[in-house]
């Protein structure tokens, strides 16, 4: 039964939407999960050592910049994929 309902979903649905339809979901995925670990880490490390707090702050909004411009061209990639 199971082979005969992804037939049948493979040929109602282009397997080349659902592909970058997932790509781009997982991009998404992994910036959050990269930008809350920047916080996380950022937290922890101004806590440590509060006379730090500026460097600490400039140095995650640069990388959380740099993962938010990965997964924005990863979701474009996946768009222009369609």
């Amino acid at each position: 039964m199971l082979p005969t309902l992804l037939q049948a979903a493979a040929s109602s649905i282009n397997l080349g939407t659902l592909g970058a339809a997932l790509g781009a979901g997982l991009a998404a995925i992994g910036a959050a999960i990269g930008i809350g670990k920047i916080g996380a880490a950022a937290m922890e490390a101004i806590a440590r050592q509060p006379e730090a707090t500026n460097n600490v702050r400039m140095s995650m909004i640069i990388v959380a910049a740099l993962i938010e411009g990965v997964a924005l061209f990863a979701v474009v990639v996946c768009l222009l994929a369609l």
